[in-house]
């Protein structure tokens, strides 16, 4: 009767070492399979989710400006550059009171009275209304100006925009004023004086040895004409 817990004990005992044997036999596979797993999750970058890319930013930057270039036979006539250049700088010629005040209020034509390094006088020939891409080059002028100088120190515009009634009638007193069309009537170019400068007219070598340099830079830069009128002792500017 004792025989059978003996035959139970060592059946026990054979599938207990059996059992043992084949998870030994199983573990490596079995580690195999879980480092292969692991790596396949840390190492492959498509099963993290991805975040979003941000949609593209469109920004209307302005067109390119344009600065006509100066017909050969014009290269050696000064004034011609500057009337060519007021010609294609804009909406053309001004005609008369009525369309200068119609230009004004379309805006195709800004006030000028003072900023940063510059003041506008009291005119009694012209008006203080120039183009908007004028006023922009004009205020960049009177920046740099003030770099040169001091913060506190500008100059004197003494001549705007003009209709050609008004370039007439400065004629008449004025010789030195151009007869016939001028670039005054296309409300891109002023007179700048270079003895008059913080309101006052006084001759300064030091400052107008600085507006000739800034007008110098910015003629070589393509961005204006100008020419030293000794007659009226001011510096002739059209931007181009």
């Amino acid at each position: 009767m004792r025989k059978k817990p003996l035959i139970y004990l060592a059946a026990f005992f054979i599938l207990f070492t059996a059992g043992t044997l084949a998870t030994q036999a199983y573990m490596p596979e079995l580690k195999k399979q879980l480092k292969n797993t692991y790596s396949s999750l840390t190492n492959n970058p498509t099963s993290a989710p991805q975040p979003e890319k941000p949609e593209p930013i469109e920004v209307d930057l302005p067109a390119p400006r344009v600065i006509p270039s100066i017909p050969e036979g014009l290269i050696g006539k000064e004034y011609d550059k500057h009337l060519y250049a007021a010609e294609h700088n804009g909406f053309g010629l001004i005609e008369d009171e009525d369309h200068m005040k119609k230009l004004v209020e379309d805006e195709k034509l800004v006030q000028v009275s003072e900023g940063n390094g510059y003041e506008v006088m009291t005119l009694t020939h012209s008006h203080p209304f120039i183009t908007p891409y004028s006023k922009t080059v004009l205020e960049e002028i009177g920046t740099a100006f003030q770099t040169l100088t001091d913060t506190e120190t500008f100059f004197v515009l003494t001549s705007v925009t003009r209709t050609p009634d008004q370039q007439k009638s400065l004629r008449k007193r004025n010789r030195n004023a151009t007869e016939g069309i001028s670039s005054h009537s296309y409300g891109s170019s002023f007179d700048i004086s270079y003895i008059r400068f913080n309101g006052k007219k006084s001759f300064d070598r030091k400052k107008q040895k600085a507006l000739e340099k800034v007008l110098d830079e910015f003629q070589e830069d393509g961005k204006i004409f100008f020419i030293k009128e000794r007659k009226q002792s001011c510096y002739h500017v059209t931007v181009r």
